[in-house]
């Protein structure tokens, strides 16, 4: 169905922030719809991702424009009508995004239909919001920000969240040697399972230490580092001379300053801190990414599945699991 704008309104569900705050901020209330305008389409959410970045965005971290604001950057479901100037998909379609505009926590919703990448049929829409952004996360990471290559050994933190994950597998399928930290027990053994060679603990040892054994003191070509400010200076430590760490996330905390000649000192090391939004700007670059992620899962060498389902509603409690580490691999919001 191709719909003039104004020719269509309906009423749906979403959730907002009237104010960065806790996760009792976070809102469900109902609203009006229009019609999709030119070259956008409206969606009929399935699964909708949970990030951190969701997170980041209702604390203030990273400040939304204005409030009251809807939420929420991933989503999958099917299309229910185009806007003018829309060729390339049509209403049935099913389709995946990380993107801005803000506002995924929906069961319906307006998007552009040049941030929509289509779904293969064997990829599942709750798997697909479930993993789209982690995966094209570790793809960049692992394909552009540090190439990895056969015999390399890392080091992963965070390695049984959902970037940490798929990186593991990816990592270990191109032939790196992946060391992971973890907060418990229970996500070693969760690690391990998906291509981390060692967990390391860091509750019962210190993984600076930990990793200075297992590598017989020559440390790590690259540490992969979504923690931030609990991790970021013992990150440096565990680092090859010439050694890149990857700082891609700040679950703990922002990093404080830093003098930039301590990479020196530490021998010639490099630090970078790389973007989802860079590397996914271009839709060719978007598509690329996306078909290589959907290639992994289809050819079985990457595992994911739904950990957590959550209704819509109770994105209260999925933000309040998330933000104190109870969850592991993916968990989705389900209109």
């Amino acid at each position: 169905m191709i719909v003039a704008q104004g020719e269509l309104s309906m009423q749906a569900n979403r959730i907002v922030i009237t104010h960065p705050g806790p996760p009792s901020v976070l809102r469900y209330e109902q609203h009006d719809v229009a019609a999709p305008g030119r070259g956008e389409v409206l969606i009929r959410q399935t699964a909708i991702g949970l990030n951190y970045i969701d997170i980041q965005h209702r604390t203030g971290r990273y400040p939304l424009p204005h409030y009251p604001s809807p939420i929420g950057m991933e989503g999958a479901g099917v299309i229910a009508a185009i806007g003018s100037d829309v060729a390339a998909f049509k209403p049935g379609d099913r389709v995946v995004y990380s993107s801005l505009p803000i506002g995924a926590y929906a069961d319906v919703r307006l998007m552009p239909a040049d941030r929509l990448v289509p779904l293969p049929a064997a990829i599942s829409d709750e798997l697909a919001a479930g993993i789209f952004t982690k995966g094209i996360t570790a793809h960049y990471l692992i394909f552009t920000t540090f190439p990895i290559k056969r015999g390399d050994t890392i080091l992963v933190h965070a390695a049984a969240g959902g970037v940490g994950l798929i990186l593991c597998q990816w990592a270990k399928h191109l032939g790196a040697t992946v060391i992971g930290t973890v907060g418990t027990e229970q996500k070693a053994a969760i690690a391990r399972a998906h291509g981390c060679d060692t967990a390391i603990v860091y509750t019962r040892q210190d993984f600076v230490d930990a990793v200075a054994q297992l590598t017989h003191g020559k440390g790590v070509a690259a540490v992969f580092d979504s923690v931030g400010k609990d991790t970021f200076e013992k990150s440096l430590r565990c680092l090859a001379p010439r050694g890149l760490l990857v700082s891609f996330g700040t679950a703990s905390g922002p990093i404080a300053p830093f003098d930039v000649f301590e990479l020196n000192r530490l021998d010639s090391l490099y630090l970078t801190s790389p973007a989802f939004v860079t590397h996914t700007r271009d839709r060719t670059e978007l598509l690329a990414r996306a078909g290589a992620l959907f290639g992994a899962v289809a050819s079985g060498f990457i595992e994911m599945s739904i950990a957590r389902r959550y209704p819509l509603n109770q994105a209260v409690q999925a933000h309040e699991d998330l933000q104190a580490r109870r969850t592991t691999g993916v968990s989705v919001l389900v209109p």
